[in-house]
């Protein structure tokens, strides 16, 4: 039986590539986000690498709808059979309400994770202790894309069931404008994580801003991709 969701990703994901004016480069942002080879994909759908590849570059006319259902039936049956993660990940934040472009991830634990087991998890380093030592889920958000998208209620719904939560904020450069923005919300959760940040390039004020919030503060290095397993792992 297919994962909860499956139906409104396979609608969501056929779509946003055939309504797209690039829907070679959103079919390959699809394609790449369930980290499906150009080769793999080629064998599902028995066509040669090639005409995935020209299809991705735009070297061949954009695909009519029977080939793009053919393409999303594909990316979504390989998933299911290497267990189903990408389906999971994304079904959960479409049942949340939220895009999949502001939010790679969300999900409640089943039970209260320590922090410093979480951050274990995430080969996380913490620049700032907060106020609590535990989580009972996580959001992580493409800080950009929230910014630029998302209202200050809508950003308030990334906390999902409950602000005992961590909050990864992904495409950071100092982690300013995450930290600047969650000023604006009330409660604060009780973590907030840097992806892609070493300590020393953090902003200068971002310690200041946690300590005043009371929330833990830090920065993983980890690959996304390695990151987004590693939520998975977690109690569920």
């Amino acid at each position: 039986m297919p994962p909860a969701g499956t139906a409104e990703l396979a609608e969501k994901m056929a779509g946003e590539i055939a309504l797209s004016d690039e829907s070679g480069a959103t079919l390959r942002k699809w394609r790449t986000d369930f980290e499906v080879s150009q080769a793999a994909l080629a064998d599902a759908l028995d066509v040669s690498p090639s005409v995935v590849s020209d299809y991705e570059s735009g070297r061949r006319e954009n695909p009519g709808i029977a080939v793009v259902r053919r393409v999303v039936t594909a990316l979504l049956e390989i998933d299911r059979q290497r267990g189903g993660e990408h389906v999971r990940r994304h079904a959960r934040v479409l049942s949340a309400g939220l895009d999949s472009d502001v939010v790679s991830d969300q999900r409640e634990y089943g039970r209260p994770v320590a922090l410093s087991r979480y951050y274990d998890a995430l080969e996380a380093t913490e620049l700032v202790g907060g106020d609590r030592d535990s989580i009972a889920g996580h959001t992580v958000i493409d800080s950009i894309a929230a910014i630029r998208r998302l209202s200050g209620e809508e950003f308030y719904d990334l906390f999902g069931e409950s602000t005992n939560r961590a909050l990864v904020f992904t495409n950071v450069t100092r982690g300013e404008s995450p930290l600047v923005a969650l000023r604006v919300v009330r409660p604060t959760p009780h973590a907030v994580v840097l992806h892609g940040l070493d300590p020393e390039t953090v902003w200068d004020h971002a310690a200041d801003l946690a300590r005043l919030d009371g929330f833990s503060l830090a920065v993983s290095e980890l690959p996304l991709d390695a990151m987004l397993e590693r939520h998975g792992d977690l109690p569920g």
